[in-house]
């Protein structure tokens, strides 16, 4: 068991690493709300028209984080050795909404390179822990040295009114601590600035109904981490940070293009062989004493002016190209889709009449982005069901779901009519109907539904579902009829030649 010292040297060391991890985490937040300042800009472009475009943003980052999250869909979790989903932990996933709170925790890992599940037994309610999926900004674990699997602690920092509070979760037990919410005052006397460091000292959290530490029944560190795009040294990656630079050229072209439209809008012109017209200032008699320059503006206004002198004559600057950055933007926006396997249609906005198979085509390489996803993310969900099993006391489905897996439902987008096609011939080389239910994306609990309903018909019809499992259909005179396969029957050329 940790000591007080040692459990607050653990929490200052992880806050350190959660304050080093929130300026990314804050950049990538903002990007992905389309909060996204003008770079690349000139300084005199920047300096006359940098705040007319503080708030525009033309926000692509949102649809790359989106897209591969609308696919991870979890449908269930099967356990080591057994053939049908666990029901209990589908349970346990449905009560605690994680259904919608895993899309949550899906596009924190996108877009912020991680994000966490806490699970937690509810003493009220014994077989229904809690389980929550945590922010990249609150959250972070430190694991063995030389692990990435293997947790030591985990830390959970987060406000609660006027106070900051910290949870410290280790194998043996979790420690809670608490300090005032202090607000930073650059003109503080160096007394007062004393004091607030003295405040910002972690000090136990003591809850009456409570022991602090209180003791871990599940002998391990409860949270879970979920990387995106782990890599073997260093940080995960997060899938908004290596688009940041062409979204904001992006914007930056979109600024420049708003701009060369606002002049071409009001053709530039100049007169030639002409003085600047003027008109006569008249005294209280009426007297002309001098003469002042005439308002140009009322001139664009009127959109009339008058000179005098056989010389003058009008000339006009030639418009800027518009096209030119439409086409520029459409270039950056295609380097976007590429360097992120998005589907071009998902960002450019425009379809042609494409065949179902062209469009599935379009769409490998998000398939195949989200399949990645969902293969690292699935690590961690597994971890998270064995800490579920824990928490409820049952040891042995836990060691079962070490090597159990995640069901997804299936990352790629096809019709009904297509998926039931296919399935179909996956039932007749012989796969079973329970498995084609999960193929098809029913969730275990759908599946269970299906397969009494199946039950129900074969006991008020026995003779005609059987004969529709084998593949035929009677013909009213006792005797079965096969059902013949359209991609059997011959075409012109073949009944010809019989």
């Amino acid at each position: 068991m940790a000591t007080l010292e040692q459990a607050l040297h653990l929490v200052q060391l992880l806050e350190a690493e959660l304050i080093q991890r929130s300026p990314a985490i804050t950049r990538h937040n903002d990007y992905y709300r389309g909060k996204h300042p003008l770079h690349f800009a000139s300084d005199e472009f920047a300096k006359f028209h940098g705040d007319r475009y503080r708030d525009f943003s033309d926000n692509w980052t949102q649809v790359v984080a989106d897209s591969p999250v609308e696919r991870m869909t979890v449908t269930g979790f099967l356990a080591s050795g057994q053939t049908d989903a666990d029901r209990e932990l589908w349970k346990v996933w449905q009560v605690n909404g994680l259904d919608a709170d895993s899309q949550l925790g899906f596009l924190g890992s996108v877009a912020n390179a991680r994000s966490f599940v806490l699970v937690w037994g509810d003493p009220d309610d014994p077989d229904m822990p809690v389980v929550t999926f945590e922010d990249p900004s609150q959250c972070v674990i430190a694991y063995e040295p030389g692990s990435r699997r293997k947790r030591r602690a985990a830390l959970k920092r987060f406000q609660d009114g006027d106070m900051d509070c910290a949870t410290l979760f280790l194998p043996g037990e979790v420690w809670k601590f608490s300090r005032p919410r202090l607000i930073q005052n650059n003109a503080q006397s160096s007394q007062m600035t004393d004091v607030d460091e003295e405040l910002k000292r972690w000090k136990p959290r003591e809850i009456e109904t409570e022991p602090n530490p209180q003791p871990n029944p599940m002998g391990v560190v409860p949270m879970v981490e979920l990387p995106n795009k782990p890599v073997l040294v260093g940080d995960p990656i997060s899938d908004i940070g290596g688009v940041i630079a062409m979204q904001d050229a992006i914007n930056l072209l979109w600024a420049q293009l708003f701009t060369a439209a606002d002049y071409a809008s009001f053709p530039q012109r100049v007169i030639l062989g002409a003085d600047r017209p003027v008109i006569p200032k008249l005294n209280d008699k009426g007297e002309v004493v001098g003469t002042q320059p005439v308002d140009l503006e009322k001139f664009a206004v009127d959109r009339v002016m008058m000179f005098n002198g056989k010389d003058a004559r009008i000339a006009e600057w030639q418009a800027a190209n518009l096209s030119m950055y439409t086409g520029l933007i459409e270039v950056g926006v295609g380097h976007l889709a590429a360097q992120t396997r998005t589907p071009q249609h998902y960002l450019i906005g425009k379809m042609s009449n494409l065949a179902e198979g062209a469009l599935l085509a379009a769409e490998t390489g998000l398939v195949k982005r989200t399949e990645e996803k969902q293969t690292w993310t699935g690590q961690g969900l597994r971890e998270m069901a064995r800490l579920i099993a824990l928490a409820r006391g049952e040891d042995g489905k836990a060691d079962a779901m070490r090597s159990g897996r995640v069901l997804w439902k299936d990352a790629e987008s096809r019709s009904h009519a297509q998926l039931a096609d296919a399935l179909l011939k996956l039932k007749q080389l012989g796969f079973p109907f329970k498995w084609l239910a999960l193929r098809y994306g029913l969730t275990p609990t759908e599946v269970a539904d299906v397969m009494a309903m199946r039950m129900e018909e074969l006991e008020a019809d026995p003779v005609t579902e059987l004969t529709r499992q084998l593949g035929g259909v009677p013909d009213g005179a006792g005797n079965v009829v096969p059902v013949s396969d359209p991609d059997d029957e011959p075409d012109e050329g073949e009944e010809a030649a019989a």
